[in-house]
């Protein structure tokens, strides 16, 4: 069984292409030890992410989510069972503005003007 979980947040400060690569770079470590799949979406120092997998790790991350001091005013927006993962190629797809994308990231996507792409779509659907 899989479950899927989208929720928005604000950050707490702006942040810069070396402090987005170290948190990714720790995100998609901590995901695949956990069988977690996703996309993170920053625009606007505002965080849209899903994640995917079994039901204990999302708790799990969901949990560790609301006690992360990176961002503020969590607002979980989707949650349940799905049949298959979207993002099963990436512990942690990344989108956002080409400029913050300094480090050649992998499993980046860059944002258009009004801040979206093809795989921020893909998260939002229901």
């Amino acid at each position: 069984m899989l479950e899927r979980l989208l929720y928005r947040s604000k950050a707490t400060n702006t942040l810069g292409s070396l402090h987005l690569f170290n948190m990714l770079s720790e995100a998609r470590a901590k995901n695949a030890s956990m069988g977690i799949t996703g996309h993170l979406l920053y625009t606007e120092e505002v965080f849209v992410q899903c994640i995917e997998g079994p039901p204990a790790s999302i708790s799990s991350l969901w949990e560790s989510l609301q006690r992360d001091d990176r961002h503020h005013d969590l607002q979980l927006l989707a949650r349940g069972p799905i049949e298959a993962r979207r993002y099963q190629d990436w512990s942690m797809a990344f989108s956002s503005y080409p400029s913050l994308n300094r480090f050649n990231m992998p499993g980046f996507f860059a944002v258009d003007k009004e801040g979206m792409n093809a795989e921020a779509e893909r998260c939002a659907q229901a």
